[in-house]
C-alpha cells in the first residue's frame, strides 16, 4: 500500500510539471521474436502443418561415416545422427519468420525490454521426460552448466554471454546475461535440448549408446552400431498438443541408414534401404533417376524453395599454416578453380557460382557499398591491407573463365600473384619465400568430392604446388578438423535469416585458437571481429541487414577460401509414401510436418518384395 501510494504521488508530480514519466515493467508473452514478427502466436497450429496428419510409418533417411556415442555435446566421440529427436527445447522456432520462438518446454518467458541482461523461462508443469519426472528448473540448469563447461567449444563461445543460470522456483529459471547488449540471447537460450539432471551427473562425459534422460517425441529404437539408428515416437509424449507439435512429429519411426560413400547410398535409396533423399549431385538429379520404380511412378522428385542464403560451401585456407599467410597466395588459389568448366561438365549446369556467404538472400552484399555500410566501413579500412581494403570498396565479382577446362588466363593471373608474394621456381618446382616446397595436402572423407577436387588438384600442380589429396575414415577426420589439423579442407556455412553471436564461432579472433570451434579458417581480423559484435548487439531487422552485408564484403574481400557453389532450394526425392502440406515452410523442407500414406506405404512394401 505505502509504495502504490507513493508511486501515484511521483506520477502526480510529474504529470504537474509536465515532465514525461516512464515506468519500464517486465512483460511476459508465450512467443519471442528478435527483430521478426511473431505472426502464429494466437494460431492453433503452425500454417505448414496438417493438424489432421495421420500418425503412423517409417521415415528412412541416410547417414555417412559411423557414431560411436548418443551424446552430440560431448567434446569427444562421434554422435549417431538425429539425437535432436530425443529432446524438447525451451522454445522451438518459426520455419516461416527469421528468427521467432514459441512454446515448447517453456509456456511463457518474462523479460523487460529495457534491460535484456536478464529472462526468465517459465517450465511447462506438464512438461514430463521419458521415465514421467517432470521437467523442472533444476533440469534446465544443469543442463546449460554443463554444456558451458563440458560442450564443444563453438557451443561454449555462442553461449558466452550467460554470466550466470538461477533456479528460481521448480518452474521458472532465470538467464543472466554479461550485458544487455546481446539482444538475440534471450532467444538462443531457448533452443537447446534439456536433459534429466540426474542423466547429466551419472553419464553427460560417457561415450555410450545409451543417450541422457530427455523428454522429447521420440525414444532411441534399435541401435546397428555403425551401420543404423532408429527413433521410436513415444505414445506418452507429453508435448503431442502444442500449438508447435500439431501435425507435427507424425511418424511412427525415424531411422538412419548409414553408408560411407554417396555411390552406395544412392543404390541403397534404389533398393528402398531408405526412402527420403535430398540430393546433392547434380549428375544424380539430372540422369540418374531412371531407374525401374521411377518408371512405375514410385519415386517423387521436388525442388523446395528456400528464402534462407545458399549455404557456403568453400574450399577453406588454413591459415594457421604459414603458405596462406600472404593474400596474394589466397587470391592465386582463387584464380585456380575453374567453376564454368566444373558446372558444365559434372553438375550440368545446375549450380550457382556462390559470389556470396549469404547467396541468394537479402544479406548478401551487392554492388558497391551504400552511405550506410560506408559509415559502418570507413573507422575500419585503416585495419585492413591494401588488397582486402580495395575489395572491400568494390564491386565483388569472382573470376571466371571460358569453361574450356584450361583456364588459362585464371593460371597466368595466379602464377603472376604468386610471384608478386615472393614465390619463386627452381627446378621445375615451386619454392616458398622462406626456401619451404610449395606444399598443400587437401583433406576430406568419403568420396563425394574427389571428382571435383581432383580436376582442381591438377591446376594447382600446374602451377607448382606440391599437391595431395588426403582421405581419412570419419573418426580421423574429426579428430583433425578438430584440432585444426589441415591445409586445405572443404566446409560448409550454413546461414540463417537471423545472423547474429554465432558469427563469432565462424569467423572471430577468439575461436581461431580454441580447438572444437568453427573457425576453420583461422581468421584474425579485428574489423571482422568489430563488425561480429555490431551484428550481435544489431538493434532491429535494418542493422541486422546492413552488418551482415558489411561482414560479407570483409570476409569476401579476405579471400579465405575458395567459394565453390549452391544451388537456391533443395533437391529432394523419395518413394512416393510420404506426403506434406501445399505450402509448405518459407525457410526449410519441414520434414517434421510430413506424414506418411499408410496405404501408398503398402503398396511400395509390396512392391520392393518382388
Amino acid at each position: 500500500m505505502i509504495k502504490n501510494t507513493m508511486l501515484k504521488a511521483i506520477m502526480l508530480i510529474a504529470a504537474m510539471s509536465c515532465i514525461p514519466v516512464s515506468i519500464a515493467a517486465p512483460i511476459t508473452t508465450t512467443a519471442l521474436g528478435h527483430n521478426s514478427p511473431t505472426h502464429y502466436i494466437d494460431a492453433p497450429f503452425m500454417p505448414y502443418a496438417n493438424p489432421n496428419a495421420p500418425t503412423g510409418g517409417t521415415l528412412s533417411l541416410d547417414a555417412r561415416g559411423t557414431f560411436n556415442a548418443a551424446n552430440k555435446w560431448m567434446t569427444t566421440g562421434v554422435a549417431m545422427a538425429g539425437t535432436d529427436y530425443l529432446y524438447d527445447t525451451l522454445m522451438t522456432g518459426s520455419l516461416n519468420e527469421a528468427f521467432t520462438m514459441y512454446p515448447q518446454l517453456a509456456s511463457k518467458v518474462t523479460y523487460d525490454p529495457d534491460d535484456t541482461s536478464w529472462i526468465v523461462y517459465h517450465i511447462n508443469p506438464a512438461a514430463r521426460f521419458w521415465d514421467g519426472s517432470p521437467v523442472t528448473s533444476d533440469d534446465v540448469k544443469a543442463t546449460f552448466d554443463a554444456i558451458l563447461n563440458k560442450g564443444p567449444m563453438y557451443i561454449r563461445s555462442y553461449l558466452g554471454d550467460i554470466k550466470d543460470v538461477q533456479v528460481l522456483d521448480k518452474q521458472r529459471v532465470r538467464f543472466v546475461f554479461a550485458s544487455d547488449e546481446n539482444k538475440e540471447i534471450l532467444l538462443t537460450v531457448g533452443q537447446f535440448p534439456i536433459f534429466a539432471k540426474t542423466s547429466i551427473d551419472a553419464d553427460f562425459e560417457k561415450i555410450s549408446l545409451t543417450p541422457l534422460m530427455g523428454s522429447g517425441p521420440y525414444k532411441l529404437g534399435r541401435v546397428d552400431a555403425g551401420r543404423a539408428v532408429s527413433y521410436i515416437r513415444d505414445a506418452n509424449y507429453w508435448g503431442r498438443d502444442l500449438m508447435v507439435n500439431r501435425g507435427r512429429y507424425n511418424f511412427d519411426m525415424i531411422k538412419f541408414v548409414y553408408y560411407q560413400s554417396d555411390e552406395i547410398a544412392f543404390e541403397g535409396f534404389k533398393s528402398g534401404q531408405y526412402r527420403f533423399r535430398p540430393e546433392n549431385k547434380a549428375s544424380n538429379w539430372a540422369t540418374g533417376y531412371n531407374f525401374l520404380a521411377v518408371k512405375a511412378g514410385l519415386i517423387n522428385k521436388e525442388t523446395i524453395s528456400s528464402q534462407n542464403p545458399v549455404p557456403m560451401q568453400g574450399l577453406v585456407m588454413n591459415m594457421r599454416r604459414p603458405i596462406f599467410q600472404d593474400i596474394r597466395v589466397r587470391q592465386a588459389l582463387t584464380a585456380a578453380y575453374d567453376f564454368e568448366w566444373m558446372n558444365k561438365t559434372l553438375f550440368h549446369g545446375q549450380y550457382e557460382r556462390l559470389q556470396s556467404f549469404f547467396h541468394g538472400s537479402e544479406l548478401a552484399a551487392t554492388n558497391t557499398p551504400s552511405t550506410a555500410e560506408m559509415q559502418v566501413l570507413t573507422p575500419l579500412l585503416s585495419k585492413l591491407e591494401p588488397i582486402q581494403r580495395q575489395a572491400v570498396l568494390a564491386e565483388w565479382q569472382l573470376p571466371t573463365t571460358d569453361g574450356s577446362g584450361f583456364n588459362r588466363q585464371g593460371l597466368l593471373e595466379a602464377r603472376q600473384l604468386l610471384l608478386d608474394a615472393g614465390f619463386y621456381y627452381e627446378d621445375m618446382k615451386l619454392y616458398q619465400p622462406d626456401g619451404q616446397l610449395a606444399q598443400i595436402e587437401i583433406l576430406m572423407t568419403g568420396e563425394t568430392m574427389g571428382r571435383v577436387l581432383l580436376p582442381y588438384i591438377r591446376n594447382l600442380k600446374r602451377l607448382g604446388f606440391d599437391t595431395t589429396l588426403r582421405q581419412v575414415d570419419g573418426p580421423q577426420y574429426y579428430e583433425r578438423m578438430r584440432n585444426f589439423d589441415y591445409d586445405m579442407v572443404v566446409d560448409v556455412f550454413a546461414q540463417s535469416l537471423s545472423p547474429g553471436a554465432e558469427q563469432a564461432s565462424f569467423w572471430g579472433g577468439a575461436a581461431a585458437d580454441q580447438a572444437g570451434n568453427r573457425n576453420t579458417a583461422g581468421i584474425k581480423n579485428v574489423a571482422i571481429d568489430d563488425v561480429i559484435d555490431k551484428l550481435g548487439r544489431a538493434k532491429n531487422r535494418e542493422e541486422i541487414v546492413l552488418y551482415t552485408q558489411v561482414l560479407d564484403r570483409l570476409l569476401r574481400a579476405g579471400h579465405y577460401l575458395v567459394p565453390l557453389y549452391g544451388k537456391s532450394g533443395t533437391n529432394v526425392a523419395y518413394w512416393n509414401q510420404y506426403r506434406h502440406t501445399e505450402k509448405l515452410p518459407t525457410n526449410a523442407v519441414g520434414i517434421d510436418y510430413w506424414w506418411t500414406d499408410k496405404a501408398a506405404e503398402a503398396r511400395i512394401n509390396t512392391y520392393l518384395k518382388k
